[in-house]
């Protein structure tokens, strides 16, 4: 797990309620973070009578592909029609995975949450989205790429913990053969 500027201690320590964000896509990975925040940071600052924070979940919808005909080798046109379908289908793929996340978070019916999905890349609408809901940490997961990937496809979590204002922790979903060794539960896993 990778820490920027913070820890999760100093969302706790405080006697007002604080604002994480946690940025949730398709992922189990994102899930996971979401849970791992869930079970350390809401349960520490119920541990430290301290009120739950609320929990904001951030979605970067990716915005739709852009084509023209002059680049297509194909000659493809696609219609107004298809178009509108393709944001049917990713709006509802945002629905999915938000609600998915939001039944995660039942297990914690003191903890209020709040949802934002945007269009765009994800890096800059989960920096942005952290800007807005003056977030005191931001948690998200690691897809684990190795450095090739992260070369070529760059790293949403490493642009976030060089961008964001505020803490953010970068949780890494433990592998098979560590959850073996802990005899199957992982650490602070619901």
């Amino acid at each position: 797990m990778e820490v920027a500027g913070g820890g999760a201690a100093a969302v706790v320590g405080a006697s007002s309620p604080r604002r994480v964000v946690v940025a949730v896509d398709e992922s189990e990975e994102s899930m996971h973070a979401l849970s791992w925040c869930l079970s350390n940071v809401v349960s520490a600052a119920k541990a430290a009578a301290a009120p739950p924070p609320a929990v904001v979940l951030v979605h970067a919808r990716s915005p739709r592909p852009f084509y023209c005909p002059s680049i297509d080798g194909a000659g493809y046109i696609l219609t107004q029609q298809v178009m509108d379908s393709m944001d049917q289908y990713m709006a509802s793929a945002a629905d999915t995975v938000v609600t998915k996340a939001k039944s995660i978070c039942t297990a914690f019916p003191n903890v209020r949450v709040e949802t934002c999905v945007e269009k765009g890349d994800p890096r800059d609408v989960i920096c942005g989205a952290a800007e807005k809901a003056g977030a005191d940490l931001l948690v998200m997961g690691s897809h684990g790429y190795g450095f090739l990937q992260r070369a070529l496809l760059g790293s949403v979590s490493n642009h976030c913990v060089h961008n964001c204002k505020c803490p953010v922790v970068v949780v890494k979903r433990p592998d098979s053969k560590q959850q073996r060794a802990r005899g199957g539960a992982s650490l602070g896993s619901p």
